[in-house]
């Protein structure tokens, strides 16, 4: 665990995935994408779902932190929500495997999902909301906290377009490894993220989500010309 913290420590994280069903949706475009991140400098990468993955890891060797993302009308919970991921996650060769530290239901208990990410011998990242989920994932033996969710429940629900820096501050507090991540979407706002204490920041939408980006730039463009 150590050793992959530590190539982790003061890196970036590109999380590989584009709009869903979108043109881009496709094990081989994300492969693609991984390996050009890779290439680039990211110290790991964070890829959604099994098929994805499959494709990814044999083409590069840093840390890859694994998740299955699934929707449900019982639960607004999408983030690994049952052993079963956690299990296809580490078989098929993720190092770190997040999942949803909120307080909210989901089909298996956070609890359980936790036991079977560490049963399974991966590296535990908790995607937290507040620093009430970072505090009771990391006193049950998460190793990574991210602010993934800050602003993306209904208890957390924000206008601001940044990170959330001011979490990421609180989660230093805990003395476990930080992870930036949730609305990075300028080079610049990267090293403030370090700066407030992370230890490595994930990058996703700006990078990988062309569709999303296009559409920022094209109406910055239309909001100039009215």
């Amino acid at each position: 665990m150590t050793d992959v913290l530590e190539r982790l420590r003061g890196g970036l994280v590109v999380s590989c995935q584009p709009v869903d069903n979108g043109p881009m949706d496709d094990p081989k475009i994300v492969a693609a994408m991984a390996q050009a991140a890779v290439n680039g400098g990211a110290a790991g990468l964070r890829i959604e779902g099994i098929e994805n993955l499959r494709a990814v890891r044999p083409l590069v060797d840093v840390p890859i932190i694994g998740i299955v993302k699934t929707d449900s009308d019982d639960t607004p919970v999408r983030i690994t929500v049952s052993k079963s991921d956690v299990s296809a996650l580490t078989e098929s060769g993720a190092d770190i495997v997040a999942y949803d530290a909120t307080d909210r239901p989901r089909k298996d208990p956070k609890e359980a999902i936790l036991a079977s990410i560490l049963a399974n011998g991966a590296i535990a990242m908790a995607d937290c909301s507040t620093l009430v989920d970072a505090r009771v994932a990391h006193a049950a033996g998460v190793a990574i906290l991210g602010t993934t969710l800050s602003g993306y429940t209904a208890a957390t629900e924000t206008d601001g377009e940044g990170p959330d820096l001011e979490l990421v501050r609180q989660f230093r507090t805990l003395n476990a490894f930080v992870m930036a991540e949730g609305r990075v979407n300028t080079p610049s706002l990267a090293p403030d993220a370090m700066a407030a204490g992370a230890d490595c920041v994930t990058v996703g939408s700006a990078l990988t989500r062309l569709e999303l980006m296009t559409a920022a730039f094209v109406k910055k463009i239309q909001g100039q010309l009215q």
